[in-house]
């Protein structure tokens, strides 16, 4: 074997005209920014572009170079009595073993081969290895290796996994970072951060001396750098915003069904807004498990359709389906702005005197859940600040319920709307998207709005989709609009949203619970910004006496004092001024006088 590995090393070396390599392929990479700009996810192929080791720091590369090939900058691919080491320790195996491989070999396996052990195999490696060493610069291949390696949880490439364990870039990894990612590569599994760190640790200080042995840095740097602690994400930072990427990455796959070059794509995410979100929905949930709760979502759109937070679960990683988007659940009393609304813009007001006692519709009976008894004379702004149903379904029946359908629609209800008497307590199913994109419309002022999260994208340096701003779509008029927001922002100062309330800014919103408790929801805005907590159960089975008073109210709370911070304060709009009858045209009012006729009883009115 001896001679073997020494007439492999002389042939990968004399050989005048080595085999051509096959070309070295990568399939696209769509790359998701955030409004900032910061990464916040990567779609579609595995490997990133090669590594651009000028832009890292010095001791990145060394610690990589230290622990999987010190000799490095010395062979021409291969490390010949690396490899002789490597076969006598496996002679007793009959066949080589691992630990003989240089990084310019490992990229050839990686690039071309397979990982079966057999000598054809790694005469084949030996020669893809010499011929990269012709073809690449040394920073070139290092670069190429680092982009392509494995570090575990999902993370393939020194950038990914950076981000996925750090939450930095690479370019800003300090020197026991480096060591414990270097250290990883030898088992992902066996010394990975997150699951095995105290292996990964004892790790990391072999990295350490290797580097100090290699001369990459001092005693004193080691035991520095050993000392330190480093932060390590156990779940993924950028985690929630994942559901909102299978949104928008959707929508990229069919503007651009197969590209042939990496994507850049700019999105409407916030990422400290999505972050917030997912902080909400995992604490809610976990606060209140022990009441049945299960799964839980949050979304956040702006005044102009841009979506700023979307969560469709408490983990992406192990719970994919996005219920921000796709679930459709019923809206409970979180549709009644729908009903509210309808009836204000037929003529009644937030004074208008209504009557909370008993009532059947079609041999229905609604009861009140909220309040629990009936409150005989009240107002409309009273029935809606306690969430009285007995009201609610009474005004569906008197403005009639196809008329709240068509309002649905108008201010962005895509989904079927039910008609039957129960609809005005909403029976009818959305999902969080879709209602928050309703809410969004009280908002601005009273515009729909189109949720995108899409703003530009890139490929190779060129814009191929800019998103054009929306132009103003009128939905909502005054004074509907004006006395449904003094209404909404009653329910969260003496009403059934007290919870929800953050002292200091103009809020208005509604909660929302459906029959036997299987969905609770609690949507509301400010100027310029809507968003919509709900709560819930995979399987549909009711949980324990959760209201949209309590636990979504609670997380929409947490969400929005991180969100208020992150826009601009302003107060709910008051929307366009109500629509006065036209004035007499100008060109009558410079006509001579005329001595007026006597009114008569016969003559109508003036």
């Amino acid at each position: 074997m001896l001679s073997l590995a020494a007439a492999l090393s002389m042939a990968a070396v004399q050989a005048p005209d080595l085999p051509r390599m096959p070309p070295i392929t990568r399939e696209p990479q769509i790359t998701y920014l955030d409004r900032a700009g910061a990464v916040i996810g990567v779609r579609g192929g595995r490997y990133a572009p090669p590594v651009d080791i000028a832009k890292l720091p010095a001791h990145v590369p060394a610690a990589f170079v230290a622990i999987e090939d010190r000799r490095f900058y010395e062979h021409d691919g291969f490390d010949a009595r690396g490899i002789a080491r490597a076969v006598v320790a496996g002679i007793g195996a009959g066949r080589p073993t691992q630990g003989a491989s240089t990084i310019t070999q490992q990229l050839a396996r990686n690039l071309f081969l397979t990982q079966e052990r057999t000598l054809e195999r790694k005469a084949t490696e030996l020669v893809y290895a010499v011929e990269l060493e012709r073809t690449y610069t040394k920073k070139q291949i290092l670069g190429l290796y680092l982009s392509r390696v494995y570090f575990g949880s999902g993370a393939y490439g020194l950038e990914a996994a950076s981000q996925r364990y750090f939450n930095k870039a690479a370019a800003r990894l300090s020197l026991k970072e480096a060591a414990m990612l270097a250290g990883v590569l030898k088992s992902p599994s066996g010394y990975n951060p997150v699951e095995q760190p105290e292996r990964c640790l004892e790790r990391a200080r072999l990295v350490l001396n290797a580097m100090v042995e290699t001369g990459a840095i001092t005693p004193a740097q080691r035991d520095k750098a050993a000392a330190q602690k480093p932060r390590v994400w156990k779940t993924a930072p950028n985690g929630p915003a994942q559901y909102f990427l299978d949104w928008v990455d959707g929508e990229v796959r069919r503007m651009v069904p197969k590209p042939t070059r990496d994507l850049m794509v700019e999105t409407t995410l916030d990422q400290a807004m999505e972050a917030a979100a997912g902080t909400a929905v995992r604490a809610g949930v976990e606060a209140w498990r022990g009441q049945g709760a299960d799964q839980a979502a949050i979304v956040a759109i702006d005044g102009q359709g841009r979506v700023r937070a979307l969560v469709g679960g408490t983990n992406h990683a192990t719970a994919p389906y996005n219920r921000a988007v796709s679930a459709r659940r019923q809206a409970g009393s979180a549709w009644k702005p729908i009903v509210y609304l309808t009836a204000l813009e037929r003529g009644l007001t937030p004074d208008s005197p209504v009557v909370d006692e008993p009532v059947t519709i079609a041999g229905w009976t609604p009861s009140n859940y909220e309040v629990g008894a009936y409150l005989g004379p009240i107002t409309l702004e009273t029935a809606l600040a306690k969430s009285v149903n007995t009201v609610a379904a009474r005004l569906a029946d008197e403005v009639g319920r196809p008329a709240i359908a068509q309002t649905a629609r108008r201010i962005g209800i895509a989904s079927t709307v039910n008609t039957d008497p129960a609809m005005a307590l909403g029976t009818t199913l959305v999902s969080p998207l879709e209602l928050t994109q309703a809410y969004a419309a009280f908002s601005n002022g009273g515009n729909r709005v189109q949720p995108y999260g899409i703003e530009r994208i890139r490929s190779g340096g060129q814009v191929i989709f800019q998103k054009r701003p929306p132009a103003p779509a009128p939905a909502v008029a005054n004074p509907a609009l004006s006395d449904l927001n003094r209404m909404l922002r009653t329910v969260m100062t003496s009403g059934t949203g007290a919870r929800a309330a953050i002292p200091g800014h103009d809020l208005a919103g509604k909660t929302g619970t459906t029959s036997d408790y299987k969905d609770a929801w609690f949507c509301g805005y400010t100027g310029g910004l809507a968003s919509c907590a709900w709560m819930g159960r995979d399987d549909g089975r009711p949980m324990a006496r959760i209201s949209g008073s309590t636990a979504p109210a609670q997380m929409w709370r947490s969400f929005m004092s991180t969100a208020l911070k992150r826009i601009p304060a302003q107060p709910i709009p008051a929307g366009p001024p109500p629509v006065a009858p036209p004035a007499q045209p100008a060109e009558e009012a410079v006509l001579p006088a005329v001595s007026p006729p006597p009114i008569t009883e016969d003559m109508p009115p003036l």
